[in-house]
């Protein structure tokens, strides 16, 4: 947007984050760029320092730009935007009240924050100046704790993030959103399974999109989490359990990848009987002493994680009964672990598969 100046109704609201699919880097969005990208895959060109005009309003030339300045307004929290018009070639009226709309109704984040914008334009001699007043149905710290991210990658980081600090809501802006061959629910599997150190209990996860029906790329998710016991019980077993770990850390330093492993291996083995009925955490494993498959893989994910060993839980069968078990990668190395006998450290695919174990979608 060309020269562009906020006149303030609230503030004190930061900038949305933003996560990429890869690495998961934190950018900071600032001037109107974080309105203006309605796709993470095409993006026009904007200028992402306007310059000001002297007051405090948003300058603007074309319906997109008069969209854009709303939107900057909504993604700050304002209560109300003063923008002017210049050299504009179309109905102002009819064009005020439709960017209105789309914001509300077809804007993700417009969708998901706002209740309702009302406008009240008048002619100064050479342009129009358009006052928008915006009511929100979110609160500014909600607005300002909405996470823009790229890619399932990014999409599961956040999830265990929030899982990890047992938080009961997570609200994404996600680019380039597939709804079709994206299945949320198995995202939150994994994340689950990325975060051994809060895994008590898979949570009950709710999704609510804005808007609700899109042809567009890009949505607000609103995800919901319910743990399955009081939160601070979670957080004194969690204190429990990485005090445990913490305990081992030294015997998993200090070696290659491989031996690291193999000792966390024997670690697991050593502190834990195993029982199908037994419970199906890494608490269950390491602090309690019994565990059932599931609560092996993730004391023995847990323990990889302490050594930098790339470590993933894998969900399947076992004689066709629901099992799981861990994959570990030393570079060109694969192997598949079975915590639960002593001769699982090593596997190859091969005798794997003749033991009956079978991962999930296979």
């Amino acid at each position: 947007l060309p020269h562009l100046e906020v006149r303030h109704g609230l503030s004190g609201r930061g900038p949305l984050h933003h996560r990429g699919g890869g690495g998961g880097a934190v950018l900071l969005l600032s001037g109107c760029s974080a309105m203006l990208e309605r796709s993470y895959v095409s993006v026009e060109e904007h200028n992402e320092n306007p310059a000001s005009d002297g007051g405090s309003a948003l300058r603007v030339e074309s319906y997109q730009e008069l969209v854009s300045a709303i939107l900057y307004c909504v993604s700050n929290g304002e209560e109300t935007g003063v923008i002017r018009l210049y050299n504009y070639p179309r109905d102002v009226e009819s064009d005020l009240e439709s960017a209105c709309l789309e914001v509300v109704q077809e804007d993700p984040l417009g969708a998901y924050a706002v209740d309702y914008i009302r406008h009240e334009i008048r002619h100064i001699v050479s342009y129009y100046e358009a006052t928008v007043h915006i009511a929100y149905r979110r609160t500014a710290e909600q607005i300002a704790s909405v996470v823009s991210v790229t890619g399932v990658t990014a999409i599961r980081s956040e999830l265990g993030e929030t899982m990890q600090q047992f938080q009961p809501e997570l609200v994404l802006r996600i680019g380039s959103f597939d709804e079709a061959s994206v299945n949320l629910q198995q995202v939150v599997r994994e994340a689950y399974y990325d975060t051994p150190l809060a895994a008590f209990g898979m949570p009950e996860v709710s999704f609510t999109m804005y808007p609700a029906e899109t042809t567009g790329s890009q949505r607000v998710v609103e995800v919901k989490l319910t743990y399955p016991e009081d939160v601070a019980l979670l957080r004194e077993k969690q204190q429990v359990l990485q005090e445990r770990a913490d305990s081992m850390k030294a015997m998993l330093t200090g070696t290659t990848k491989e031996a690291a492993a193999r000792t966390a291996f024997a670690m697991v083995r050593e502190n834990a009987v195993y029982g199908v009925n037994q419970d199906n955490t890494a608490y269950g494993a390491l602090v309690e002493g019994a565990a059932n498959s599931e609560g092996f893989a993730l004391a023995f994910q847990l323990l990889c994680d302490m050594a930098q060993v790339e470590c993933t839980v894998v969900e399947g069968t076992r004689g066709g009964e629901p099992y799981m078990w861990n994959e570990v990668n030393f570079g060109s190395e694969r192997y598949a672990v079975d915590t639960t006998t002593v001769d699982g450290f090593g596997t190859t695919d091969e005798p794997l598969s003749a033991g009956g174990y079978v991962p999930q979608g296979a």
